[in-house]
């Protein structure tokens, strides 16, 4: 009877043992899948949709991996962007992550974070000229352009020998350096057509400098477009626009449709984002498409490498011979764009035919998408 008992007691006590240290393992498995410390994640502007959606899902992103977030928008205005880093350097942040207003302003204020051990993640522009970045996440931003422009030659007929078609062109900010990509990959493939004068370009503007729009503005886009519009195509044949984004996109369209364009003669128009309002457009036909990029797999891949940082682990990075930031080649990871237009924008943003009706009116403040893996 007592060497039962004692049996007994030993399986409890084994038992016991068995348990607590399935505890501390699930404990320290928590700990390597969650992180501490403050990170402050500073956006260009509100202004967009597009800003406004990745800090949120930023945000999410990394209070659900641990660490304390904190995060500011600067109103597209360089100086309050420094300030906000500043500020967020003195009061003894772990990480920033920086989507810069100016390529070119941080190097002096970076360098601060290097006194102090702070990691700096780029994301969605490459900031320039410091040796303090420690990644950079973005979009394939040459992709884009490339899709932009296949999206040109394909709908007017370009590889067939069609043409010759008016183009014109409405780029990116000189101060953002994703638009040197932007604009590097669509001439990539409209380049070969501009020269054999299948696309013809009558306001002469053909370079990123003399096409470049400031702030990404929708106002300025407009007003662009409207001068173009009054000098060159008075007779209203223009045959395409690319436009580097949306809010660019969205400025052209207002100028096209107060020209007296509509459906019958409206020009090729591209974008980028699937903003809400681009959407409705390609929806009604006044815009041709739209480059999506999902940024919560950017937010996923940011704090992927940013826990990888951290832990002095190897940065989970696709290309490490392409972003030259004028002193060193960054560490980057490029997420995979695709494009939205009104053959696929129902099965792109998950809408039957009843919801797609009630988007088109009342629109949503934030739309799903599914990863293009899945969509194209």
């Amino acid at each position: 009877m007592k060497k039962i008992v004692s049996k007994f007691f030993m399986l409890i006590l084994c038992l016991i043992i068995g348990l607590s240290m399935t505890a501390c393992s699930s404990s320290n498995q928590e700990s390597t899948t969650k992180q501490d410390g403050k990170v402050s994640i500073f956006m260009p502007s509100e202004d967009l949709q597009r800003w406004n959606q990745d800090g949120k899902y930023l945000k999410e992103e990394l209070e659900d991996d641990g660490y304390t977030v904190d995060l500011q928008y600067a109103q597209n205005d360089a100086s309050t962007q420094i300030s906000q880093i500043k500020k967020a350097i003195d009061d003894g942040c772990d990480a920033l992550i920086i989507a810069a207003v100016d390529r070119d302003s941080l190097s002096d204020i970076l360098s601060e974070a290097k006194e102090k051990n702070i990691k700096v993640v780029a994301y969605d522009r490459l900031i320039m000229n410091t040796d303090v970045v420690s990644c950079y996440v973005t979009f394939d931003n040459y992709k884009i352009g490339q899709i932009q422009g296949d999206y040109i030659v394909d709908t007017l007929g370009l590889d067939e020998g069609k043409g010759s078609y008016n183009l014109e062109i409405l780029s990116g900010p000189l101060e953002d350096n994703n638009s040197y990509y932007f604009f590097a990959g669509a001439m990539d493939k409209l380049q070969l057509y501009i020269d054999n004068e299948q696309l013809i370009i009558k306001s002469k503007n053909k370079t990123i400098e003399d096409t470049a729009i400031s702030g990404w503005s929708t106002e300025k886009a407009q007003d662009r477009m409207d001068e173009i519009l009054s000098s060159t195509y008075k007779d209203k044949k223009i045959d395409a626009v690319l436009c580097a984004n949306d809010s660019i996109a969205n400025g052209v369209t207002k100028s096209l449709k107060e020209n007296g364009f509509n459906k019958d003669n409206f020009p090729i128009v591209t974008g980028q984002d699937c903003d809400i309002q681009s959407v409705k457009n390609i929806i009604d036909g006044t815009q041709s498409m739209s480059v999506f990029k999902d940024t919560r797999v950017l937010s996923q891949q940011v704090s992927k490498m940013l826990g990888q940082l951290i832990n002095d682990q190897k940065i989970d990075s696709n290309d490490d011979k392409s972003y030259d930031n004028g002193v060193e080649v960054v560490p980057t990871y490029l997420c995979k764009p695709g494009f939205v237009d009104k053959q696929n924008y129902k099965q792109a943003i998950k809408l039957n035919d009843h919801n797609a009706d009630s988007f088109y009116k009342k629109g949503r403040a934030e739309f799903e998408l599914k990863m293009y893996s899945q969509c194209f």
